[in-house]
């Protein structure tokens, strides 16, 4: 069996976004906009930060599917994919992150 990945979320996120099946809550959010899927995407992110300080393993885990799903949905509803995300960090490899964050514009660390 092959790994579930990142880009297969994505793919899968693709399809339902505009399929109108009212049992998608992929649908759902890209009928709502952005607005909706980002306050989803910072909710789930409040959640998987709890679930870490309180050291809830199972919590933390199905947090961050949720953060990561949610995440997804919102570079989808903003047209930009995977890939860009990926290739951003790939460009940061190369130097420590004390670096990296060094050399961003001040203010883009925020």
């Amino acid at each position: 069996m092959a790994q579930f990945s990142l880009a297969d979320l994505e793919t899968i996120i693709h399809q339902r976004a505009h399929s109108g099946d009212p049992d998608s809550w992929t649908a759902k959010l890209f009928a709502k906009g952005m607005d909706k899927a980002a306050q989803k995407l910072g909710e789930e992110a409040v959640e998987a930060v709890i679930a870490a300080i309180r050291g809830d393993r199972q919590a933390l885990v199905s947090e961050s599917a949720d953060l990561l799903y949610h995440w997804l949905v919102v570079l989808a509803i903003a047209g930009i994919p995977l890939e860009d995300v990926l290739k951003e960090l790939e460009g940061r490899t190369g130097r420590s992150g004390v670096a990296e964050k060094a050399s961003r514009p001040r203010g883009a660390d925020r």
